[in-house]
């Protein structure tokens, strides 16, 4: 059976000063990958002219691109206008929803967001006290409870969640300890392994590591550039990453 080939990256950052530099590093994808995936801060500051950039970097391309956006494409509030312009250029942009590719016949469902935050279990916050600390909480179990809906939902053969906060702790090993509660949830991971998942690819962790799993035997994957060091990763949905 023929194997799907995954490429992901995510905290891209694209401002002016790299206009078509990243594009550059994309020729030749379709030899390697059947399909595209961003996850997330594909911008600087959010901004409407950096949004417009990534679509132009990103669009046309011979793969299928999906992306999430990240809390730099949040921070100008111009979030729902950023996902539009992707949206024009052919870009599916996922917000708590899923997708469906049809690739070499097969059939790929894609569920994801940006995620949030909240820590990991035993180290976590909860729902509990001030008005503000259960609004935390409640907004990342919303999402949780939108991706596992999405992933229950899929009538396909294989799925990947595709996110910008991460679901575990191991692939933030690297960054300060003091910072984890904002760099992901264990409701994340929880809800994924209640529906079921392939793959899931996050990115947010500069500093982190590649590779995890989720408790329920799920492999997590950090696509942040700077802990990839190159364009994109490759990951196949068979047996190993290996392709």
């Amino acid at each position: 059976m023929t194997e799907l080939r995954i490429a992901a990256v995510g905290d891209v950052h694209l401002g002016e000063d790299v206009r078509g530099r990243y594009r550059e590093r994309l020729e030749g994808i379709e030899q390697r990958a059947d399909v595209l995936m961003l996850a997330g801060d594909l911008t600087r500051h959010g901004t409407l002219d950096e949004g417009r950039l990534v679509a132009q970097e990103f669009r046309d391309l011979p793969v299928p691109v999906v992306a999430v956006l990240g809390n730099h494409d949040y921070h100008s509030d111009l979030q729902y206008e950023i996902a539009g312009e992707l949206r024009d250029h052919g870009i599916v942009v996922l917000d708590d929803d899923s997708a469906v590719l049809t690739l070499h016949g097969r059939r790929l469902g894609v569920v994801g967001g940006k995620g949030f935050g909240g820590g990991f279990a035993g180290k976590c916050a909860s729902d509990f006290g001030e008005r503000e600390i259960k609004d935390f909480v409640r907004h990342t179990r919303g999402i949780a409870d939108s991706w596992q809906s999405e992933l229950k939902g899929l009538d396909t053969d294989l799925k990947v969640v595709l996110s910008h906060y991460s679901p575990v702790k191991e692939t933030l090993e690297g960054e300060p300890l003091e910072i984890y509660p904002f760099l992901g949830s264990y409701l994340l991971a929880e809800a994924v392994d209640i529906a079921g998942a392939d793959l899931i690819l996050h990115g947010h962790a500069h500093k982190g590591a590649e590779k995890g799993m989720t408790p329920g035997g799920i492999r997590v994957r950090n696509v942040a550039l700077p802990v990839l060091g190159r364009a994109y990763g490759i990951y196949c949905l068979s047996e190993s990453d290996s392709c």
